[in-house]
């Protein structure tokens, strides 16, 4: 395999692996750059990609192609209902925001795994037959030496992600919408004082996540596992969560950080297509990505400044 070969098959795979985790680490950003920690990605990638799978089973014959990308909105809309609870949780009833996330998280997997039971009379579903497949863009991917890199056998859903993080980083940084979320975040009693609903503005972080982290599960299941069980989504939740941290809760951070991780899921899949990569024990390949999480943890989140009022209730003074 000559070099252009080896980083064709590098990025198209660090594109699929790591499309997962942008949207959903984009979801992190807004819900905490509102002032809620939302450690229950990983529950809401997990209705997600249920969700969509289920939509996918029932409806290919209809939509045909376009099953996946639909999957992706209902993933969204499941979502953002199931982040409604964690909305609810910490804004109205003013509960802890960790242990909030980490219930969505313990609800997600076997409450996925009893629907499909219900549904279909066993564990887990059947693989879906219109997936996320690869894309070639016309005329981009004749380009020489980039075209074949960039352009052809990649993923339509990554790309859109990217062009995902550039619209939200000016949404949250360029418009009066993302001034108030970020006030909300920061200094929620001067935001309120100024005439901004934090409420309403907290409530609209935690649905945006739950839109993009039910989107993020739902490419999960549609490009990568290709169907539904209580281990379709283990960890993806919380390496989303480390790229946010590592992103330091920028939208274009975020993205950069989930490219990064993507590409260590990638390495252990494809490791033994790769020169010097192919020598090295498959178990360590295997174990690699949430080493790496751990370590860029304990790296970068004592330097990683949050949203200063990240994680704190916030109770509206009459």
């Amino acid at each position: 395999m000559n070099l252009v070969g080896i980083l064709s098959l590098l990025v198209s795979s660090t594109f699929v692996y790591s499309t997962p985790l942008v949207f959903t680490a984009l979801g992190g950003v807004y819900s905490e750059n509102s002032g809620i920690t939302n450690v229950g990605l990983e529950g809401i990638m997990t209705m997600g990609a249920f969700s969509s799978v289920v939509f996918n089973l029932t409806f290919a014959s209809t939509f045909g192609k376009l099953t996946p990308w639909l999957g992706l909105l209902v993933g969204g809309v499941v979502g953002l209902l199931f982040s409604l609870l964690h909305a609810v949780a910490t804004i109205n009833f003013h509960a802890d925001h960790v242990i909030s996330g980490t219930v969505l998280n313990l609800m997600a997997p076997p409450l996925g795994v009893f629907l499909v039971k219900a549904i279909y009379d066993k564990g887990q579903t059947e693989n879906i037959t219109q997936s996320f497949g690869y894309f070639s863009f016309p005329g981009l991917a004749d380009i020489p030496v980039i075209g074949p890199i960039l352009f052809k056998n990649t993923s339509a859903p990554a790309w859109v992600a990217i062009i995902v993080s550039i619209i939200l980083w000016w949404v949250l940084y360029k418009t009066r919408f993302g001034l108030r979320l970020r006030a909300c975040g920061e200094n929620p009693q001067a935001a309120d004082t100024m005439g901004v609903n934090v409420y309403g503005m907290r409530y609209a972080g935690v649905l945006i996540s739950g839109f993009l982290g039910g989107i993020g599960g739902a490419v999960f299941a549609q490009a990568i596992s290709g169907n539904f069980s209580i281990s379709t989504i283990v960890g993806q939740g919380f390496m989303a969560l480390a790229a946010m941290i590592f992103g330091k809760w920028n939208p274009i951070g975020a993205m950069l950080a989930s490219l990064f991780f993507g590409f260590a899921q990638s390495i252990s899949i494809i490791g033994n297509q790769l020169p010097f990569f192919n020598h090295i024990p498959s178990v360590y390949m295997q174990i690699a990505p949430y080493v790496i999480t751990i370590v860029i943890l304990v790296l970068f989140f004592g330097k990683s400044v949050a949203p200063a009022a990240d994680g704190q209730n916030y109770i509206k003074s009459k």
